[in-house]
């Protein structure tokens, strides 16, 4: 919308579901952007798909920002580009946080790493606050203070360090590139976390009641399809196919089975292809393309997950992957079907990650020395694995009896 941008027209802006901006009348260029998180913020645009955030609304005035734009197109009508636009380094002392995020930092990320949908995600949803501010006027107390506003709203401290560990990554950067002296974060310490007490993993009572529960699941599933044909029958209608024929009702049982037994990620089970199963040498190479850490690794099948995968793919359709989604692409959730399995087994606070870290667990009740864990999981460094795989509380309490 278009109209003569007030302090009045400022106070009646309200966020909607999509974001949306108010261009000012009096000064070409100039416009307000409003988020659905409610944040404002000071824009000029000087040309076509070129654009740039003044400042903050409520930091920066409505005068400044005036100024500011006319600034801008001044500078690009004689120069091509606003001055501000074209130094580089800490010579742009204009440069905001939210311009070298989108302008400097995500460009950069996205060539070099993955996850950039969710790490944009994180700095837009939760930074708001600084996210206008140059990068030089950014203090270890303004960073201090968001923390302090997540935990008490709520956020558990590991929450909050992986925000914070966003936000370096930007600063970081901003270091090595020269915009910054240094990172304002070089003074805050990461709160501390206990890691051990979070891994979760199933007691043996817990690994007999999902496997139950996938079976009692497996059979309502034949029943119910029982029944339907039935009701088809008495009125002439096509037959679905028999699900006692089959060896899964669907991806559920599968998927689960080859988690417990592999320690795969969600995501490097929902990314994996028929191509990556090689039955004759037992192995699955979870491909660097797909994995967390974008290294390659080869994980042997157990007996089980063997079978598992043979069974299943002689039902399976014809999609590159092994599990596929409804439309024969990449499989993205499974949550509902998981809580249900959940409920219905009796067990609480275990995520479809935690699956991985039962692995992990058991592999090193068995033996299984740490740094041929690390390589099944895939992680980088032993610390990972010592965080991951540690023993569960009945095998020390075992190994303690031992004492006379």
């Amino acid at each position: 919308m278009k109209a003569k941008i007030t302090q009045k027209l400022i106070n009646s802006l309200t966020p909607q579901e999509k974001h949306y901006r108010v261009f000012d009348t009096d000064q070409p260029g100039l416009y307000i952007r409003v988020q659905p998180t409610g944040h404002m913020a000071y824009m000029v645009s000087w040309a076509r798909n070129r654009e740039r955030s003044l400042g903050r609304v409520g930091t920066l005035t409505l005068a400044q920002a005036r100024t500011d734009a006319a600034r801008y197109l001044a500078d690009a009508h004689e120069h091509g580009e606003p001055l501000a636009v074209t130094q580089s380094g800490r010579g742009a002392a204009t440069s905001s946080l939210r311009q070298f995020i989108d302008d400097t930092y995500m460009p950069w990320f996205k060539a070099h790493n993955k996850g950039s949908t969710k790490t944009l995600h994180t700095l837009d949803n939760n930074f708001s606050s600084i996210i206008d501010q140059r990068l030089d006027a950014i203090t270890s107390r303004d960073l201090e203070q968001l923390r302090t506003s997540w935990l008490s709203a709520g956020n558990k401290p590991s929450t909050a360090n992986r925000k914070m560990g966003t936000i370096s990554g930007v600063f970081s950067r901003a270091v090595d590139w020269e915009y910054l002296p240094s990172s304002p974060l070089d003074k805050i310490k990461p709160l501390k976390v206990d890691t051990k007490g979070q891994v979760r993993y199933l007691l043996k009572d817990e690994a007999k009641n999902i496997r139950n529960a996938l079976e009692v699941r497996e059979h309502r599933a034949c029943l119910e399809r029982e029944s339907a044909n039935k009701w088809r029958t008495e009125r002439n209608k096509a037959l679905f196919p028999d699900l006692k024929k089959l060896a899964f009702t669907d991806h559920l049982k599968p998927m689960v089975l080859i988690s417990l037994n592999t320690g795969m990620r969600r995501g490097e089970l929902f990314g994996l292809t028929w191509p990556m199963v090689n039955f004759q040498s037992k192995t699955i190479t979870v491909g660097g393309d797909t994995a967390k850490t974008s290294e390659t690794r080869h994980i042997p099948m157990n007996a089980e997950v063997f079978s598992t995968l043979k069974a299943w793919k002689d039902q399976s359709g014809e999609s590159a992957f092994v599990f596929p989604g409804l439309e024969g692409g990449r499989m993205e959730d499974v949550k509902s079907a998981w809580l249900k399995l959940l409920q219905e087994a009796c067990i609480s606070g275990f995520r479809w990650h935690d699956m991985r870290h039962d692995f992990a667990s058991r592999l090193v009740m068995a033996g299984v020395p740490l740094n041929t864990v690390r390589d099944l999981l895939g992680h980088t460094d032993i610390k990972m694995t010592l965080r991951y795989a540690h023993l569960a509380p009945d095998v020390k309490a075992a190994a303690v009896d031992l004492l006379f």
